[in-house]
């Protein structure tokens, strides 16, 4: 994912674009009286001496009305309010600008962060984006796709939906325009499983959000994938904490506390397993990272998302709970018969269902270690009555540290 450089305040403006080739085609805007009352606000009290900027001019109030001072003409000063209407009707996709992130999107936050971003404000020239928005801006965020686009008032509106929705006319989708709704959206996937990870690529889609205006656009995207923007923002900023896995396992107690005691022995390997088995990018959508701590990483890639991953989540918490449990058992020995073939098939199995390829595999694909018609013959062939692999029942389980 593109990274825009820093957010700058609309007050400051932006730099003309220098490139010698054509000006983009920028869409008609009338200047609403809304955008135009703002400006006027935004001067009441004002120095003068401190103009109100925009991309291109600069406008400021003076005893005898107003001060309009484009970078590409002369100064105009005793300015009339009618007059300045005029004027600021002539540059309105400017203004509207610096109406929609100043007096709309408002606070230099995260959310402000991420609508500039989607249309890239802090790269383009307003005439580029406007030209851009007209035709629709499409930015990726997880598996969402949002487009965002521009009225003839300079409104942003975005639509919101599923990746792989892109191009599915709305009427062929459910209709959504709260963008609290999309809480129900997110618990299942497409099975009617329960994602217990919000950040999962599990997300069902066959919905949209067509119409939302700057705030609900955003708050639909945190719905989606909660936090992701704020740390995505803290993460430009240089702000971003991370809570490493030591650390984080130090703050468990109760059923979880059980955590902290699985560091026997020297290095890390058993937090590698939990990395591997997690957070690689097929079973979510986050970029991990944390390490094992401040002075010690792990051996495994923290995968390619485009959000960060501050702290090991409550998903890997728990599992590491499941494996500290288990791994405080005491290995042993079985010995049973297999074919090198059923050998290979056993690790496709192992592999198939770790990748969540099982559905993938077609019934009549039998060359497929992982094919169910294979795997029923393996079962037939080497279990049991009481389904013991090769006859050899398992063991108690003896633990080695006792909790």
């Amino acid at each position: 994912m593109p990274e825009p450089t820093s957010d700058a305040t609309a007050d400051e403006g932006a730099a003309a674009d220098d490139d010698t080739e054509t000006a983009p085609e920028v869409p008609s805007i009338d200047l609403p009286s809304d955008a135009f009352d703002a400006v006027l606000d935004a001067l009441d009290g004002r120095d003068p001496n401190d103009p109100l900027r925009f991309e291109g001019f600069s406008v400021a109030r003076d005893d005898g009305g107003y001060v309009l001072d484009p970078a590409d003409g002369d100064r105009q000063t005793g300015v009339s309010e009618r007059e300045l209407h005029e004027a600021l009707d002539e540059r309105a996709p400017a203004v509207t600008d610096w109406y929609a992130f100043e007096r709309v999107v408002g606070e230099f936050g995260p959310r402000r962060a991420f609508l500039r971003w989607l249309e890239d404000a802090d790269g383009a020239t307003v005439a580029t984006r406007y030209a851009a928005l007209a035709e629709g801006i499409e930015r990726a965020w997880g598996e969402l796709k949002i487009t965002a686009t521009v009225t003839d008032r300079g409104e942003r509106r975005y639509d919101v939906r599923h990746a792989d929705d892109a191009g599915v006319p709305v009427d062929e989708l459910d209709r959504y325009d709260d963008p609290l709704d999309a809480r129900e959206l997110v618990k299942l996937d497409e099975k009617g499983r329960y994602r217990p990870l919000k950040t999962a690529p599990t997300l069902a889609g066959g919905w949209v959000f067509p119409d939302l205006g700057p705030r609900d656009a955003y708050e639909a995207v945190e719905t989606v994938y909660p936090a992701t923007v704020a740390n995505w923002h803290r993460e430009r900023e240089g702000e971003l904490d991370v809570s490493h896995w030591r650390e984080t396992m130090e703050r468990q107690s109760g059923i979880y506390g059980v955590v902290k005691t699985w560091d026997r022995g020297e290095g890390h390997e058993h937090v590698d397993w939990v990395a591997e088995a997690c957070c690689d990018d097929s079973q979510c959508l986050k970029r991990r990272e944390w390490e094992y701590d401040d002075e010690t990483d792990l051996n495994v890639d923290g995968g390619d998302g485009a959000f960060p991953c501050r702290e090991p989540c409550s998903v890997v918490v728990s599992a590491a709970r499941k494996w500290t449990r288990l791994e405080s058992e005491r290995p042993r020995t079985y010995e049973f018969d297999l074919t090198p073939s059923e050998k290979e098939q056993v690790e496709d199995i192992i592999d198939a269902v770790a990748d969540g390829r099982i559905d993938e595999i077609r019934e009549a694909d039998t060359k497929e270690g992982a094919n169910r018609y294979r795997t029923r013959f393996l079962r037939a062939k080497r279990f049991d009555d009481e389904g013991n692999l090769g006859g050899v029942p398992t063991e108690p389980a003896e633990t080695g540290d006792e909790e």
